[in-house]
């Protein structure tokens, strides 16, 4: 398995097509001025070592050591063995409602943005735990399976979006019915972390919270917006908000945090309400609460560890670049013998 530590250096990858674009027009501007100059022919016998092939090496050389050195910049990690081991913790499904009302700007940058973050700082201060991650809207979208791997896992977290599900709307049954399938082992404490505004909670509602008390799983619910509430923006193309949101009489919907509801579901499975206009309050709350979950032990397998190649790029680069100082432009004796490039007439 592999990981991309800085995959945002390959977009450094586009300078590649430009370079040669700019090459291909220097080498046609300079066989322009030599026509200008003289005669094509008698101006290669002026000078017969001068070879045409060698400036084509010596940028393919210089190209492919700076594709490394991008390469290197990236800093590609390969996992180098599987290993089974035994951890103590709890199994943790986070359910992140990506439905539209969650692109309100109540609070900064939107709900669903702070609703990241938070997901992602909680993960930063988990120790041995499981985690998957649950999306849902109209309907439940699986989007990673349990996993020790916190790293992948905040990179999942990071691609979601209110695209992933087509239906609008708020399965939160759904969205509990789904993450009691991540819960494979019987006897090992289970725990979901709801991100939501909680609006639209009222269908299912119920089910979901009899579903989770039948499994023996707490839900412990997170509010991201504010009462007063935003409206629901509608970006273009280029990500450029184009207007907001209308009813069916012409307007403007305003959507609102709704914490009650996402209390009587959090105190109905034994567990609490959070208000996520404060990261730091969340983690203290929920490090509190995991605190007082008890701790089963269980076996997983997971990558021993990730080993960094960028070494290896630079290597190859620092050898091409060296190559390049004894590529000299005149012909190669040697190779002017074998004619191979047909540089003879």
């Amino acid at each position: 398995m592999y990981l991309l530590e800085e995959p945002k250096y390959l977009y450094l990858l586009l300078l590649i097509p430009i370079l040669v674009a700019l090459f291909l027009v220097q080498m046609l501007w300079k066989k322009k001025k030599q026509k200008e100059f003289g005669d094509l022919a008698l101006v290669q016998k002026l000078s017969p070592e001068k070879s045409v092939f060698k400036p084509v090496l010596k940028f393919g050389t210089l190209l492919l050591a700076l594709i490394a050195l991008i390469f290197a910049l990236v800093n590609p990690k390969i996992g180098t063995k599987m290993e089974t081991v035994k951890r103590q913790g709890i199994d943790i499904v986070f359910a992140l409602d990506i439905s539209k009302s969650m692109l309100a700007e109540d609070v900064a940058p939107n709900r669903l943005d702070k609703s990241k973050q938070i997901i992602s700082q909680i993960i930063n201060n988990l120790g041995n735990d499981r985690i998957g991650i649950v999306g849902y809207a109209g309907s439940a979208y699986p989007v990673l399976p349990m996993t020790t791997d916190y790293s992948i896992a905040k990179m999942y977290l990071q691609n979601m979006n209110t695209n992933m599900v087509s239906s609008q709307g708020t399965a939160l049954n759904d969205a509990v019915n789904l993450a009691t399938k991540y819960f494979d082992a019987v006897d090992t404490s289970k725990l979901i972390i709801l991100v939501s505004d909680g609006e639209d909670h009222s269908e299912g509602q119920s089910e979901a919270i009899n579903l989770a008390i039948e499994k023996g799983i707490k839900i412990i619910t997170i509010g991201v917006g504010t009462e007063k509430g935003g409206p629901i923006p509608i970006k273009a193309d280029n990500n450029v908000i184009a207007g907001y949101k209308k009813d069916s009489n012409g307007e403007t919907v305003i959507t609102k945090l709704n914490p009650s509801l996402l209390t009587e579901i959090a105190e109905s499975t034994k567990a609490g309400y959070i208000d996520g206009t404060s990261t730091k309050v969340v983690l203290e709350q929920i490090k509190n609460a995991l605190d007082n979950i008890e701790k089963t032990e269980f076996e997983t397998q997971q990558i021993a560890e990730y080993q960094t190649q960028y070494q290896w790029f630079i290597g190859f680069a620092f050898l091409l670049l060296l190559l390049d100082v004894f590529f000299l432009e005149r012909k190669t004796a040697w190779l002017q013998k074998l004619n191979l490039f047909n540089e003879k007439k």
